[in-house]
């Protein structure tokens, strides 16, 4: 069910903003571009700090699962990222799963996380700023 509404798009949750258009599904059913609608994050003052994390597929497309870290464990985004997409979740704690870590740029509240060796899984936790 968690996978249903991940892929559904329902406006009223929090979830992945896209910034960037992805492209069509490859049929593998991953749901790897249907996140929900892109929605503005506007904030006056220091909008990338607030953002608890951005995505950028910077290297080859790559499997990528970002989940709510808590007992639900609610999927946000299961599927393949192309090069160009970026997403950002306004929710945390999350826990982020790529195939291919060094494809990626993350970004967590406002802070570039290190780079992952190319070709290698790489994980990622977002903490609820306090």
């Amino acid at each position: 069910m968690a996978l249903v509404n991940a892929i559904s798009g329902e406006s009223d949750q929090k979830g992945p903003v896209t910034s960037a258009s992805p492209t069509s599904d490859d049929g593998g059913g991953g749901g790897g571009g249907e996140s929900a609608p892109a929605t503005p994050t506007g904030n006056a003052a220091s909008p990338a700090e607030s953002i608890p994390l951005v995505i950028r597929v910077t290297g080859q497309p790559t499997t990528v699962v970002v989940r709510v870290a808590d007992a639900q464990g609610k999927v946000l985004t299961n599927g393949r990222l192309d090069t160009g997409d970026t997403l950002q979740y306004d929710e945390a704690p999350l826990q982020v799963v790529a195939s291919n870590g060094g494809s990626l740029q993350v970004t967590i509240y406002g802070e570039p996380q290190p780079q992952k060796p190319n070709g290698q899984r790489g994980q990622w936790f977002v903490g609820d700023q306090s």
